[in-house]
């Protein structure tokens, strides 16, 4: 029988698509719960699971194994615009 084994970035990288899964559902349960108390249990575990996410994705990022590349000033404006304009409509 061989043995497979999950080298440091296949764990890292299903560690984070774990992070992101555990994120969406306390984001939907949170999004969806009607008693406040326990809205915030599931807002307070969604901001510890973001964090323990991002220190994952940094990690990565510096070593090479989740690259990304910076976005043209005109790209990150046009997006930002996106935005403002989505969140001002649903403000309106």
């Amino acid at each position: 029988m061989t043995t497979v084994t999950m080298g440091d970035r296949e764990m890292a990288t299903d560690l984070l698509h774990t992070q992101k899964q555990t994120t969406a559902d306390y984001n939907a349960n949170a999004n969806e719960c009607a008693h406040p108390e326990i809205k915030s249990v599931f807002l307070d575990l969604l901001q510890s699971e973001q964090s323990i996410g991002h220190d994952l994705f940094c990690a990565m990022q510096n070593r090479g194994w989740y690259p990304t590349e910076e976005a043209p000033e005109e790209k990150k404006t046009a997006i930002r615009d996106q935005f403002c304009t989505y969140r001002n409509g649903l403000c309106n």
